[in-house]
């Protein structure tokens, strides 16, 4: 029983089945969020069919907790499907009505299910150490440049750059080029005409170099990653390969050692 279990959580229908609840169920939710449309008939419907995903969702979870046993949770993904399902069950009435917003999290089982998303998730977690470090170094620009706009620049324009606060925003601003000219750049140089000198190399070592530090980094994880992926399936690949050359192996040693057993000089009759 726990055999037949164990593949038909690994079945491509099975998959397939689940996926497309995952993502029938993540548009069902969007259009709850319609009172129009949960004022009329189909409003009791999207209840009862979120009821049904939910109770899927549960025994899809019990399957594979039945069948993989301990393993269930020594499995990352597993152990995401199992929180996302737990959140799904909670009360979702009374002061904890707010919950029943989370129950979209639910389509983001969709980041376990498809091999592709999984890919990239393992990508942003293997680059995190390496971004800790360019954040340290973008906390040491921002908070550089943010005391020298204080300074320069706080008298005249408060509402920007009164306080380490408002010009830590200011800046973030201006290094999205969300409207860092015609916003904030041009009125200040209005005042302070070279103050040019100050944006221009803030732009060039936050938005053009720092962030494209980020996207380097997360590359080279996503591209580490992928490599690692594509030599897991090679292994998988082989194996068969290798476990019948294994056994070719052991048969012929044990045809070595009995034919060395049946060359070995026997010892010669002793006579009384």
């Amino acid at each position: 029983m726990r055999e037949k279990m164990l593949v038909l959580t690994k079945s491509r229908e099975w998959e397939s089945f689940i996926l497309i609840v995952i993502i029938i169920n993540a548009i069902t939710l969007g259009f709850e969020t319609s009172e129009t449309i949960m004022q009329s008939f189909a409003g009791p419907a999207l209840r009862l069919f979120d009821r049904a995903v939910l109770v899927i969702f549960v025994v899809e979870i019990a399957i594979r907790i039945y069948a993989h046993r301990l393993r269930f949770f020594r499995d990352p993904w597993s152990i995401f499907d199992f929180t996302i399902v737990v959140i799904s069950l909670l009360p979702a009435s009374g002061p904890l009505q707010v919950l029943r917003a989370l129950r979209i999290l639910r389509a983001l089982r969709l980041l376990s299910m498809i091999p592709s998303l999984r890919r990239v998730i393992g990508g942003l977690i293997a680059a995190l150490p390496g971004m800790g470090s360019i954040i340290v170094l973008m906390a040491l620009v921002f908070y550089i440049f943010a005391v020298i706009a204080t300074k320069l620049y706080g008298e005249a324009f408060p509402e920007w750059f009164g306080s380490l606060g408002a010009t830590i925003y200011s800046l973030f601003q201006i290094m999205t080029l969300e409207s860092w000219s015609m916003g904030i750049v041009r009125p200040v140089m209005e005042v302070y005409p070279n103050a040019w000198l100050f944006f221009v190399p803030f732009i060039l070592s936050t938005a053009f170099t720092v962030l494209n530090l980020f996207i380097g980094i997360i590359v080279s994880a996503m591209q580490k990653e992928h490599e690692e992926e594509l030599r897991e399936e090679d292994r998988q690949a082989r194996e068969p390969e290798m476990q019948e050359l294994l056994h070719e192996v052991r048969a012929l040693r044990s045809e070595v050692a009995a034919l060395r057993q049946d060359q070995a000089p026997r010892p010669a009759p002793t006579t009384a």
